[in-house]
């Protein structure tokens, strides 16, 4: 009972996000079902339905991608230290945040299968005069147990991977390191094993072997009057007369100087996958010509044995969608050190290590949205050429569903990203920053990543789509 209320108490925007979630997984399903239709209506057609059944894994895969973004933020399955002792520990808010998915999910599938015998004219006729009785199969019988198991899928695949993305995690020690038993049942982090008797000597285990103080030397003695004395020399001939530092009320911590504030963000290290990305990016390029080049052989194979034509375009388009998405952290983090350069001030130096801090969390779907921004596009072009690409019902609802999952993990990341630094917030609010600065700053950190990612993506979906120009 108190699950259901955490689940129905929430507040709108939280189900807001799983109503997205129930209207791309009723997206999906009826892509699904259409799929299903195709193979009654053509059934020697066998290759030609499962490539249209295969097409179906780039909708559903960003529907799970969307689910997991939601799952992440719900604010209900998020650990409290109070909630354990009524038995909603992270393994049970865990299991909550699936059975949400699941719930989500199967809602849209039933309006898929609602929507898809509307459209046949099982439930009151035939609309549209008949428009949609080619690829409906609107003159078969449907075959229930087909169509309960392919709209089963997405709900399985989603509440699979929310429960693996949120399971609960063994406790990191001081150093990062996960908990181990120690001797006597105790945890502890050390590596080595300790000496017979350790236990029973006294003082032993006050201090770790990282936080046990180590004694300063002579000359670091003879020194520390001297480095003490050196910044408030420094401090008094730079400070004008009759103006000193803000002083804090009595009984209270000091305040700490403007310089210090951006220490409140941590930053972490650079994102490792920029140079692979780039290198898989080039490949996929590289690939999708060669593939273009030879379009007219079609029977002419590829060194490691790959046809070229449409399969090796399509490979070439996967490497560059992976290529793009690897790069995006590094160049998000990228993106941030540059609006730190030239003498940076509060704005600029605010703005970019709040990019730099959150590069991975926002970069991966930033790369997503660029990947299926260039391959619309690359697509668009190709089609307004007169190229062999033809667009339908089916392929519109098919984009529309990517395209609106894509953007709602980047709007759902940047609200988790939100709500991670919400402390850092509260404390500049609190040492008397305006909120109109925190606004400038994330609005200069939109304005720096659309001018990076824009002209990347254009790049990249000229360069996509040059080799199959007409």
């Amino acid at each position: 009972m108190l699950a259901l209320r955490l689940t129905r108490a929430a507040r709108p925007a939280v189900h807001l996000r799983r109503l997205l979630v129930a209207a791309a997984a009723a997206g999906t399903g009826f892509l699904l079902l259409s799929a299903l239709g195709y193979a009654m209506v053509h059934p020697t057609h066998s290759t030609a339905a499962l490539l249209r059944l295969s097409w179906c894994a780039i909708p559903l895969a960003a529907t799970v991608y969307l689910a997991i973004a939601v799952a992440r933020t719900d604010p209900g399955t998020r650990p409290r230290p109070g909630l354990s002792a009524l038995g909603l520990g992270p393994a049970r808010l865990m299991a909550i945040a699936a059975l949400n998915t699941a719930l989500a999910c199967t809602l849209g599938s039933l309006l898929a299968l609602l929507v898809f015998l509307h459209l046949r004219g099982d439930l009151t006729g035939m609309p549209f005069d008949g428009a949609a009785k080619d690829f409906l199969a609107a003159n078969r019988s449907l075959p229930v147990p087909a169509a309960l198991t392919l709209l089963a899928v997405l709900p399985v695949l989603a509440s699979t991977a929310v429960a693996v993305t949120l399971r609960p995690r063994d406790l990191p020690g001081p150093a990062g390191r996960a908990r181990v038993y120690g001797r006597f049942g105790a945890y502890d982090t050390k590596a080595g094993r300790e000496t017979f008797g350790a236990y029973g000597r006294f003082g032993a285990r006050l201090f770790t072997s990282r936080s046990r103080p180590t004694p300063p030397s002579t000359a670091d003695r003879a020194a520390e009057p001297a480095q003490a004395q050196a910044p408030a020399q420094a401090a008094a001939a730079d400070t004008p007369a009759g103006e000193g530092a803000p002083q804090a009320p009595a009984g209270e911590p000091p305040l700490p100087a403007p310089a210090d504030v951006p220490e409140l963000i941590g930053v972490a290290k650079s994102p490792t996958g920029l140079p692979w990305g780039i290198a898989v990016l080039a490949a996929g390029l590289a690939v999708e010509s060669y593939a273009g080049a030879t379009e007219a052989t079609p029977r002419t194979s590829l060194p490691g044995g790959l046809a070229v034509g449409p399969v090796g375009v399509l490979a070439g388009w996967t490497l560059t969608a992976l290529g793009l998405i690897l790069a995006a952290p590094g160049l998000t983090h990228l993106c941030g050190r540059l609006l730190q350069t030239a003498r940076p001030g509060a704005l600029r130096l605010l703005a970019g290590r709040v990019l730099m801090a959150e590069a991975t969390r926002i970069g991966r779907p930033l790369g997503v949205v660029c990947a299926v921004a260039s391959a619309a596009f690359a697509a668009l072009t190709l089609y307004d050429d007169g190229g062999t690409l033809a667009f339908g019902p089916l392929t519109a609802l098919g984009g529309a569903v990517v395209a609106g999952c894509t953007l709602a993990t980047l709007l759902t990341a940047a609200v988790e990203a939100r709500q991670s630094r919400a402390d850092t917030t509260e404390a500049l609010l609190r040492l008397g920053a305006p909120a109109t600065v925190l606004r400038s700053a994330a609005a200069l950190r939109s304005g720096a990543l659309l001018a990076l990612f824009a002209p990347l993506t254009l790049l990249v979906a000229d360069l996509a789509a040059l080799p199959l120009a007409p």
